[in-house]
């Protein structure tokens, strides 16, 4: 067996705080195992990636355990935002970092930093061909150390359906980029059709947006036919999932959009923002997507593609044809451990600097 030491967020099995990242570490570390690496779990504590002197320090400590020459995998929401600590240390470690979103996409004061820890990794997995592209014209990395791992998914049973396809199924944390409020106003703009939506996610991120969703469910008179079930997970998102006719994902930003996968996995079809990496997710099939893709935040067209699916039954039947066709070709998780397997093994066979001849 090879040795792996792997950093990840404390937060990683937070049952109140689902994620895309979360589940992707959970299925690639699990999978790496089955692969036939030792890994070795650093849970670490900390407001990351906004850290305070005592989660740094905290990181330094596991770093400076790991063995000179180990291999090291760090979850990007950690190593983006601590260049202080894992610059210094990349010199007698095999560093590579996996990037689930850019921070300084999101926070350019971020940007330096992340540079700073790109360059000094070995490699850099991605989660998407998107986020790829993203860094090397960010950070102006080498492509040849910039690699791509996609989410992989689980098979499951084919949903049902309904005769209306009114059951709308929205699974993100409710947070401002996952576009909640754009969705309400999108679902008031239809309301005149047969629909109730189900929104699945994290209530405790942002309580004040929390409440601003609310009270924009009451006020435009929809807050009746629209339900905030909180995170699920299991047996539970299973059956939302089971219930659901359409994948409504309204995100102002998204590096892949692992629910895309999950509800086409079921032969759900999708709605979403053309953000990121959701068009690569949502793939493509002989007869065309399996969904709509709209701009971000553009409230009129969600709420014209919403009223296509609702008030179309042969747009639905081809739509819902397209998501079982694209259901049979996608990848499950094994193939993206393998990928980033190969990531790590092909670093772990490089002949170090300070130890070539000359």
């Amino acid at each position: 067996m090879t040795d792996l030491d792997v950093i990840v967020p404390a937060v990683i099995d937070d049952p109140t705080r689902p994620s895309g990242g979360n589940t992707y570490d959970r299925r690639v570390l699990a999978g790496l195992a089955d692969l036939g690496w030792a890994v070795r779990e650093h849970r670490v504590e900390g407001a990351w990636p906004q850290p305070d002197a005592a989660a740094l320090a905290g990181l330094a400590t596991v770093v400076a355990g790991v063995p000179s020459g180990g291999l090291l995998l760090v979850d990007g929401l950690v190593a983006s935002c601590a260049d202080s600590v894992l610059v210094p240390a990349a010199g007698r470690l095999r560093l590579v970092v996996l990037v689930h979103l850019a921070l300084g996409s999101t926070d350019p004061a971020a940007g330096p930093g992340e540079r700073r820890v790109l360059a000094a990794a070995r490699a850099v997995v991605t989660t998407s061909d998107w986020t790829r592209r993203s860094l090397l014209e960010a950070y102006g990395l080498s492509p040849s150390v910039v690699h791509v791992a996609a989410p992989g998914v689980d098979e499951a049973a084919v949903s049902p359906g309904t005769a209306s396809g009114g059951e709308l199924l929205c699974v993100a944390a409710v947070t401002p980029a996952k576009g909640h409020l754009d969705l309400v106003a999108a679902l008031a703009l239809v309301a005149d059709q047969p629909w109730s939506c189900v929104l699945a996610g994290a209530l405790t991120l942002d309580l004040r947006h929390v409440a601003e969703v609310r009270d924009r469910l009451a006020r435009v008179g929809v807050a009746d036919r629209v339900r905030l079930v909180g995170p699920l997970a299991g047996a539970a998102l299973e059956q939302a999932y089971a219930a659901a006719d359409l994948l409504v994902l309204p995100s102002l930003a998204e590096t892949y959009g692992m629910v895309v996968t999950e509800a086409l996995a079921r032969g759900i079809p999708v709605v979403a923002t053309s953000v990121g990496g959701v068009p690569e997710a949502l793939g493509d099939t002989a007869d065309g997507r399996p969904g709509l893709l709209v701009p971000p935040g553009d409230v009129e067209a969600l709420a014209g593609a919403l009223r296509s699916w609702l008030a179309d039954p042969a747009l639905r039947d081809r739509l819902r044809n397209r998501a079982l066709e694209r259901r049979r070709g996608l990848a499950g998780w094994h193939r993206t451990a393998e990928l980033v397997s190969r990531v790590l093994s092909d670093v772990r066979g490089e002949v170090r600097d300070d130890v070539r001849g000359g």
